[in-house]
Formats: C-alpha cells, structure tokens, sequence
C-alpha cells in the first residue's frame, strides 16, 4: 500500500483569533492511501498547542510501514493529528474497496444532519456584537473568549443575538478566580455550556466548585484514558478527532464518555470539509455538534458538505466514505 502525505492551504473568509493568537488560512495535511485500484483520504490539522508541527506530524505519517492497518495505528502512533489522517483514511479506502459507505461498516445508522455552532472570533465588544449580529439568524453561536475582560463581551453577543443558543470557549484562558465571577453571569445571559475555562494542568480548582452551566472539558479530553481524571470536573466531553487519533478511537471514545454519564460534544480544528466529514458520524445524537470549519473557509474541497438550515449534512460518497 502506498502512503502519501502533502500540505494544503485553504484561505480563511476572515482573520479568526482565539486566545493564543490569529490566523488567515488553515494549514492542513492531507493523507492518500491507496492499494493500486482503490484511494481513500483524510485530512488533519497539527496542534502547537499538543507540540505538533506540520513538519514533525508529516515525519510521523512518513515512518509508518507501506502495510500499516487501522488494528495496528493504535500501536504505531500516539493520538494526535498524524493517526488521525491515517485512520480516516484507511477507512475511507475501506469504504471504497467495499462499495458501502463507512458507517455501514462500522454498524452505524445512517446519519442525519445535525445542527452546527458558529464560532465567534475573538475581539472587542463592539465587533463581536457586529459578528453577532450578523449571524443571528443563526441558532447555535459559539464565542471565542479567554480574557479577564470578557464580560463585555458577553454582553454585546447577547444583544446582537437576542435569540440565538450560546455556549462559550474560553480555551484555557481564565483563572479559577475569573470563572467563579462570570459563571453567574453565563447563567443569566443563557450561555448553554462553557468549555474548558481553566488551563487543563489547573483544572483540578474545578473539582467542588459551582456548575450552574455545564462545563466542558476540551484541551482536558484526548482519548478513553482522559476519562479518569475528568470525574468531579466536568459535565461534558468535546470530542475532536485531530485529539483522539481519528474516527475509531473518537467512536469509542464517545461511546466510553457516555456510559460514564457524560454528555457528549463533537468540535473540531479549523480545516476543510474533509476533516469535518468523519466527525459528522461522531456528532450523531450530540449534545453540542462545533463542526463549522468550512463556514469559516473562503475556499473548500471538492464536493464539500452541505450546510443549511437542518446543520451539517453528512459527507457524499465523492469527498470521503
């Protein structure tokens, strides 16, 4: 089996910032699989957050032996991003060998569309509530927060979107002592979840304290073995797949989040409706679905995935599975 990885760029519809800085274009990778008659691909998106580069994930998909099997990446490759590409890959080329779509072969219902936030980016008050505003028709927003001054924030995205569902990402970016002060005022501008408000190595000043919205933990969950450490913290787990390694783990992880009373929430990085293909079938019964990378995109795929007012739809055939 052949293995190629390649680096693709896609322009973004406007400069996006959360917390730890800004970007105009998403820089992903790509990965082809293909047996001589059959191709499948995948994409991902490496994370300096996680140490990852375009350079270090590219030299970990390149090692990989040419008969690698999806049973053997668990072994191969830690999760991240480089087993992520792989995996959904080898799924999609063992769709295509198949001639059934991949959750057919994954014993999965057929899935529907789910409805999708739109995220925010981070700015003052006045352009968030401009953002807002302009995207109120929307019914799930998702704001970009994470600073001492976020308040006004707040404010100004509840009166652009008077009617819209909110839930706030603060990406690690308040303190304990941040948090306790607005978690009220969450509460009274009727923001749905906030994930991850401390750092995950700080995480623990959660345990005991007030969740009057329920709080997700996003950088604190990779993959089944996070579970653990989760308990007394957390009432939900955003599940990415550029996290858990890539489809199979992130069913399993779903699955596992579940069973020990989680509610489940299905996000991703910033990249193209290749990415955001596989997740759909994870986002399946969600209680957030955050796979809105191409809304944010000015350019995608070939035979992107639908959006429209039934969320996003699950992937054609001709992009992936």
């Amino acid at each position: 089996m052949r293995i190629e990885v390649s680096r693709d760029v896609f322009r973004l519809d406007q400069v996006f910032t959360i917390s730890r800085g800004s970007r105009t274009e998403a820089q992903v990778l790509t990965v082809r699989v293909s047996d001589g008659t059959h191709r499948g691909w995948g994409e991902c998106v490496p994370y300096a957050r996680y140490d990852e580069t375009l350079e270090s994930v590219t030299t970990e998909i390149d090692e990989l032996p040419s008969d690698v099997t999806r049973a053997a990446l668990a072994d191969l490759l830690p999760a991240g991003a480089a087993r992520n590409a792989v995996d959904c890959a080898l799924w999609d080329l063992e769709a295509k060998r198949a001639g059934r779509r991949v959750w057919e072969l994954a014993g999965l219902a057929a899935p529907g569309p789910e409805i999708t936030a739109y995220t925010l980016s981070l700015d003052t008050a006045e352009k968030m509530r401009a953002q807002a505003a302009a995207h109120a028709h929307r019914p799930l927003l998702k704001i970009k927060l994470g600073t001492p001054d976020d308040m006004p924030r707040l404010e100004a995205v509840r009166a652009g979107a008077p009617e819209a569902r909110i839930i706030v990402d603060a990406n690690e970016g308040w303190s304990a002592e941040v948090y306790t002060d607005l978690a009220p005022h969450l509460l009274r501008l009727g923001v749905r979840l906030v994930e991850q408000p401390l750092p995950a190595g700080q995480d623990d000043a959660l345990l005991g304290m007030e969740r009057p919205v329920p709080v997700c933990a996003d950088e604190s969950c990779h993959d089944r073995a996070s579970l653990p450490a989760l308990k007394g913290k957390y009432d939900v787990v955003n599940i990415k797949l550029d996290k858990t390694g890539g489809l199979t783990e992130a069913l399993a992880l779903r699955d596992a989040a579940r069973a020990e009373g989680y509610d489940v929430m299905v996000g991703c990085m910033v990249g193209s409706s290749l990415a955001m293909a596989p997740a759909t079938l994870v986002a399946q019964g969600a209680r957030v679905t955050d796979l809105d990378g191409p809304l944010l995109l000015a350019e995608d795929r070939p035979c992107p995935l639908v959006f429209d007012a039934a969320g996003i739809h699950p992937p054609v055939a001709a992009l992936w599975g």
